[in-house]
């Protein structure tokens, strides 16, 4: 089966600093495919480089097959991928529903979008509602955005990026800052997207890394040291000795 995203040689330096060292990956579509590493591994710098939001120094990012290695973010987005959690994208000052209504509107490609506020428009308001029923917020639609916690605002930005319909979702280190209860939560609702959507997981919680990924690769001082399945991973002595500990 071809890969949803194949990254070839992938090579960005800042200064003397090389962040990505020739990163290779294949992302397979439907599967949790998570990125691990200690800090300053280049992770955040590799997502930046598949997202758009950095030009890679060498290398190819292919999607479907398709070289989009100079396109733009919001091109990329267009063809179906996008990025959430590093920054977030929430307006504290409305509701709900209206951030996630305006996430289905600017999906929604209607020449009308701009002529009425997003949750008056029916089907737009009820593909909105779903997604928030889909990570569990379906009880706090109607308050505003400031009111909720840490964690449920994770949710949002889940629903956000449902509303987006993108193949691939790269997610960046959605557990940070998060309790032991909000944590189990949000790994119960990227479970339940697992087939339906293929993402890209950067995470430090090490529990959410091995209960949701299909596989894992590591990132180790800009470069893939291994790439396997959780218990591959886990049992690999390099990556031991690299990152997760003799534990």
């Amino acid at each position: 089966m071809a890969p949803l995203l194949k990254v070839k040689g992938l090579m960005k330096s800042f200064g003397g600093v090389t962040a990505t060292d020739n990163v290779d990956l294949d992302v397979i579509k439907g599967e949790i495919h998570a990125i691990i590493g200690p800090n300053g591994a280049g992770k955040t710098t590799l997502i930046s480089q598949l997202s758009g939001a950095l030009k890679p120094d060498a290398g190819t990012v292919l999607l479907n097959g398709s070289d989009i290695t100079n396109k733009p973010a919001y091109k990329r987005a267009k063809l179906g991928i996008t990025r959430s959690f590093q920054i977030t994208s929430l307006v504290m000052g409305m509701s709900v529903l209206d951030n996630v209504a305006l996430a289905v509107q600017a999906n929604d490609g209607h020449s009308y979008r701009f002529l009425k506020p997003a949750r008056k428009i029916a089907h737009i308001r009820d593909k909105a509602m779903e997604n928030l029923i889909k990570v569990g917020l379906r009880k706090r639609a109607n308050d505003a955005t400031s009111a909720l916690s840490h964690g449920e605002h994770r949710q949002m930005e889940i629903a956000i990026a449902l509303a987006s319909e993108a193949e691939l979702m790269l997610l960046d280190e959605p557990m940070a800052g998060l309790g032991p209860e909000e944590s189990a939560l949000l790994v119960a609702f990227l479970k339940e997207l697992k087939g339906q959507r293929t993402i890209l997981l950067i995470e430090h919680d090490m529990d959410a890394v091995f209960a949701l990924a299909d596989r894992i690769s590591v990132l180790v001082y800009g470069q893939i040291i291994a790439t396997g399945l959780p218990d591959e991973i886990r049992s690999n002595d390099a990556v031991r000795h690299a990152y997760l500990g003799e534990e």
